[in-house]
């Protein structure tokens, strides 16, 4: 289940122009601070890393 909701998080990131505070209430994390550190877990990079490096990916691909 958890790694469902990060993949959902992952999608919300790249896809959506939302904050990481509307993604963790969104997706019923109790905090960002716990979205978060899940996500670094899981991934090995924050959220905000993620995001940042799709949005590079995505302009060089243009």
């Amino acid at each position: 289940i958890i790694l469902h909701k990060i993949e959902r998080v992952k999608q919300l990131l790249i896809t959506e122009n939302l904050s990481l505070t509307e993604i963790s209430f969104m997706m019923n994390y109790s905090s960002v601070a716990y979205l978060s550190q899940q996500f670094k877990n899981i991934t090995g990079i924050t959220p905000t890393a993620f995001q940042r490096i799709m949005k590079q990916k995505r302009n060089t691909e243009i």
